[in-house]
């Protein structure tokens, strides 16, 4: 048994595993294994930020109260949009009840919204190293 907790970089190489593995099932036709891994995506990119965020993570709605707290950070409505859609895909592992049509508009908006808690992520840890060399400088 892993005890361990994953790190945020875990995480965030996980979302991408997820994003690459659903694309793939959606091509073989596995809409209910592909809606879950594009749902996985979306909550291991969030659990990464909060997590590097020192947020709450651990509940479905730590998760949504932090992706509402980054689309309030950054006036992005997109933001909030692509999680939504990302529990879309989640309800239709569970009863595959998404039209192709809702499938096709749908998955790249969670793509982007992967994409964007990546940019995100980068952005933090970009500003974190640049204050750490400012902070160890004589």
């Amino acid at each position: 048994m892993n005890a361990r907790e994953m790190t945020a970089q875990e995480h965030t190489q996980t979302a991408l595993e997820f994003l690459d593995a659903s694309d793939r099932e959606f091509a073989a036709g596995e809409r209910l294994q592909a809606s879950e891994k594009l749902y996985g995506a979306a909550t291991h990119i969030v659990t990464a930020i909060a997590q590097q965020r020192a947020w709450q993570y651990r509940s479905h709605r730590a998760m949504k109260n932090a992706v509402f707290r980054l689309e309030q950070e950054h006036n992005d409505p997109l933001i909030l949009a692509g999680f939504l859609a990302a529990e879309d895909f989640h309800k239709n592992f569970f009863h595959n009840d998404m039209e192709e049509y809702e499938i096709e508009q749908e998955r790249p908006v969670v793509h982007r919204f992967v994409s964007r808690m990546l940019a995100l992520i980068n952005e933090t840890a970009s500003t974190d190293s640049d204050r750490a060399g400012k902070e160890t400088a004589p």
